[in-house]
């Protein structure tokens, strides 16, 4: 089944028609939620003290690592509470982002499945840091199995809380812009717990960016927000269920990408029934206007995603795979590098 045999998901023309009071919504609460952002940020840096980390706490191991830092998992040495902290270089972070990034996970990231600071922020002579509560079982991308994916139950959690979490940080007037498998983060190892982190990429509802800003299979193929969210739900999806990504590159200088016969086909959507092919053509419509939101995408949950032949045949390679996987994520997991 691939997406010119599907007719358009029955929210497109609603998304049209209330366009003129979504927008008007979006527009104060943007101003409102970045007027409050900002006033939190000045006052915090106002308060930042210097604080030297082994003092405090007892640092346990790296969690993850990346362009902007790195997390290690440690113990408050008083109260003996697991914590995650977030270590930014001070020569390559600026303290407006640093404190932009720890504000609005303390105070706007109260939904269950978005990762939140807990209150401590401090610099050291190389570094800004900020505490976030600690998901002690990896993330999404140690449980994708590579060309295989993982069980369709499972996918399914995972969506159902991303596209809570997503919803959230929307009616605020923010859009994450960085959801890729690195930054959802386990609270056990069957996925019924999942927290969507690293907010550095956030930015207000309507915003846009000159151009896409890195390279990834997640970015979408234009550079207007909020609906980048949305498509990134959509790859994601795709690849918790086959393990590999529906594209390997978006075509930005395609003359047709805006028309409406450029709704995506391709045969690697073969293997999915009706229904998943609607959630990824209502998920990765090329035109931003037209694409479904997170919270619309719940309405595809529940039913079959797979064809049987390819669950079938998924389930036996995942089996395959088991032994192996388990060995190369205990190795990963002691000290992961940038993906």
């Amino acid at each position: 089944h691939t997406h010119d045999t599907l007719q358009d998901p029955p929210h497109s023309a609603a998304a049209e028609g209330g366009q003129g009071e979504d927008e008007c919504f979006s527009s104060v609460c943007v101003q409102a939620a970045t007027k409050l952002l900002d006033e939190m940020c000045h006052l915090t840096a106002q308060s930042l003290s210097p604080m030297d980390t082994s003092d405090h706490f007892k640092v346990l191991k790296l969690l993850g690592e990346g362009s902007y830092g790195k997390v290690m998992l440690a113990v408050h040495r008083k109260r003996g509470t697991p914590m995650a902290l977030k270590f930014f270089p001070r020569e390559s972070t600026s303290l407006l982002s640093f404190l932009r990034e720890y504000n609005l996970s303390l105070s706007f990231c109260t939904h269950p499945s978005l990762t939140r600071a807990l209150g401590i922020a401090y610099s050291t002579p190389s570094h800004y840091v900020f505490a976030q509560q600690a998901s002690l079982f990896g993330d999404l991308y140690d449980v994708i199995l590579p060309e295989v994916g993982m069980e369709e139950d499972c996918c399914q959690r995972v969506v159902s809380q991303l596209c809570g979490a997503l919803s959230h940080l929307h009616s605020l007037g923010f859009v994450h812009r960085d959801l890729k498998p690195e930054n959802v983060f386990l609270c056990d190892s069957a996925c019924r717990w999942v927290k969507l982190g690293d907010f550095g990429m956030v930015k207000a509802r309507g915003t846009r960016v000159p151009e896409v800003w890195y390279s990834s299979p997640y970015c979408t193929p234009e550079a207007e927000i909020p609906s980048t969210d949305s498509w990134a739900l959509g790859i994601l999806t795709y690849a918790m269920l086959t393990g590999s990504h529906p594209w390997d590159a978006i075509d930005l200088d395609g003359p047709e990408l805006g028309k409406k016969d450029r709704i995506p086909t391709a045969p690697q959507f073969a293997c999915f029934t009706p229904l998943a092919c609607s959630f990824f053509q209502a998920l990765l419509d090329p035109r931003p206007r037209l694409r479904g939101r997170p919270e619309d995408a719940l309405s595809y949950l529940g039913g079959d995603w797979m064809m049987e032949k390819e669950r079938v045949r998924l389930e036996e390679e995942r089996k395959k795979s088991r032994g192996k996987g388990a060995i190369r994520n205990m190795k990963e997991m002691e000290g992961r590098g940038e993906r």
